[in-house]
């Protein structure tokens, strides 16, 4: 519990970097929840996800954004447009990089634009246990000479290796502030977005590699069967795609890949919500929905996100 005697820090922390370099696994791993759905296809976060983390004397508000790419379509350039808005929102940001020998030429172009930023800028490099020190030294070496870094960490988003050490550094850079959010509460996303988004995760770890990123997901139903809080929850989902083969292709043979994907989704929504639930799951084509602005709007892909 906090003490609300102390002087109280807080702030906001942007996650920038470009697509599955691990944003999403640290900001779970720093609230102790997932919050934001992780993937190893690219382009998996779509939309700015906050989470909320309260210390005895401080609370930080996390926003992980879309991986930067250059975008094809209105969706990819709406998860552009949100990952680099979300620089104006932030008292600090963590940009991660994957160890590479050679800096990509991505990230060149996004340190560019950090010319003009004047919030403190972390540099999280992810991924360590696939790098060797003399290789992780040439690393530091090339990004402290591209952009003075307010410091530079390598670490492990998935083990939570030297994590600790960047939350430190990022908490002693908080201003004076209020408590933005109740301290149990771990993010504003409602319980429909997370749950849409579990659904969509589940998809995407077992579809092929050319339909995840054409695939929505909407909640068409989330209603409690009884009065008890721990009663059964009816939700139903709808999961849409750009092609009719690709229906065919999410729903399986007999229905089986949407069958895996309800369970293991199940399994996710049971622990948000904290009741068992009854998920029935609906595919649907809407073609070149990420190219149609009212569709994008009716997903939840708007500027107002």
């Amino acid at each position: 519990m906090t003490n609300k005697s102390k002087q109280f820090y807080s702030g906001f922390v942007t996650l920038l970097g470009r697509p599955n370099v691990g944003k999403s696994t640290l900001m779970n791993h720093f609230v102790g929840e997932k919050i934001s759905i992780v993937s190893n296809k690219p382009q998996t976060t779509r939309n700015k996800i906050r989470s909320i983390l309260t210390g005895e004397d401080y609370q930080i508000v996390f926003i992980d954004t879309p991986g930067i790419h250059k975008p094809t379509t209105k969706l990819g350039n709406f998860m552009i447009k949100s990952a680099t808005n979300a620089l104006d929102e932030a008292d600090a940001v963590i940009y991660m990089v994957e160890p590479r020998e050679k800096m990509h030429d991505g990230d060149k172009a996004i340190i560019e634009s950090f010319a003009n930023v004047k919030t403190p800028i972390f540099l999280g490099i992810n991924k360590v246990d696939t790098v060797d020190k003399p290789g992780l030294l040439k690393m530091i070496e090339q990004y402290s000479g591209a952009y003075p870094f307010a410091e530079i960490i390598p670490l492990s988003a998935l083990t939570g290796e030297n994590a600790q050490a960047l939350l430190g550094a990022i908490r002693k850079t908080l201003p004076i502030g209020p408590m933005y959010f109740p301290e149990d509460q771990i993010t504003d996303q409602p319980e429909r977005a997370i749950t849409a988004e579990i659904i969509r995760e589940k998809a995407l770890s077992f579809l092929q590699e050319e339909i995840p990123h054409g695939l929505a997901v909407e909640i068409t139903g989330m209603k409690p069967r009884g009065s008890a809080e721990d009663s059964l929850i009816d939700v139903g989902a709808t999961i849409f795609c750009e092609r009719e083969s690709h229906k065919a292709i999410v729903i399986g043979k007999q229905g089986a890949m949407l069958k895996k994907i309800g369970s293991a989704a199940r399994r996710d929504i049971e622990r948000l919500l904290g009741s068992p639930i009854f998920l029935e799951l609906w595919v649907k084509v809407k073609k070149n929905w990420r190219d149609n602005d009212f569709l994008l709007k009716n997903f939840g892909y708007s500027d107002r996100s």
